[in-house]
């Protein structure tokens, strides 16, 4: 049986879990780079990828790999209580730790010095993810209108309003600000933590570790700063 391989990795502005929206798509104005392995940088195997607006990624959950694999599972969405069955959800934690993310093509870039490159908006995924196969997204077969979603359609997702003060916005870079409001806004909180109005939460993104409290449907920033000044800080500790 012919072994998996990993043909590309993900850049995205998130060096770990926390905060990754929950499905691929949630917010567009996250952008991402996708970078062949070398024996995987041949332009004819894009030949034609050009006309398609959105593609699929299958990818390993390369954080979340387990010796052992459980029927059940509790979707966070459910507040972290509720079991449902694996095959129902999209838990990491599975027989076969891959993923599947619809993401949008934004561009084909084809002379760098890392062979061709893709540019997408929409990834939810870790930086540094491995991705085993790439495939378009093709309307006529993949769009259905008429699906229903189990579990989840009766769910309610309420945005959060996010209180960013001008001061430590313009910490930000000005292309990364929207996608992180946004990101900010789906409520990157573990849904059974949702009620601790009085915790302050932490997401790395950008370069930037960006703190906040949650109090009702209020989410305020209250620190950025630069990941490389937070190490400094923990090396000088140690």
């Amino acid at each position: 049986m012919q072994r998996l391989e990993t043909i590309a990795t993900i850049r995205t502005d998130f060096p770990s879990k926390f905060g990754i929206p929950r499905q691929s798509g949630l917010v567009e104005a996250l952008r991402s780079t996708i970078v062949f392995e070398p024996a995987y940088r041949d332009a004819s195997a894009l030949r034609g990828l050009e006309g398609f607006s959105h593609l699929w990624l299958i990818w390993q959950f390369s954080e979340s790999v387990m010796a052992r694999w459980s029927p059940t599972v509790k979707p966070p969405r459910l507040g972290g209580n509720v079991r449902m069955g694996v095959f129902a959800t999209r838990s990491p934690f599975r027989p076969n730790p891959l993923g599947l993310s619809c993401v949008r093509l934004l561009s084909v870039e084809k002379t760098t010095h890392e062979g061709p490159v893709l540019h997408v908006a929409g990834a939810d995924l870790m930086d540094g993810t491995p991705i085993y196969d790439i495939k378009p997204y093709i309307p006529y077969a993949d769009c259905h209108p008429d699906a229903t979603g189990g579990f989840t359609d009766g769910i309610d997702y309420p945005r959060l309003q996010v209180d960013f003060p001008e001061a430590l916005l313009l910490r930000i870079p000005q292309d990364k600000r929207a996608a992180l409001v946004e990101v900010l806004a789906q409520d990157p909180r573990p849904g059974y933590k949702s009620g601790d109005d009085d915790r302050r939460y932490g997401i790395a993104f950008a370069g930037f570790d960006v703190r906040f409290t949650v109090r009702d449907d209020t989410l305020r920033v209250v620190e950025v700063v630069a990941l490389s000044m937070r190490n400094e800080e923990s090396g000088m500790r140690n």
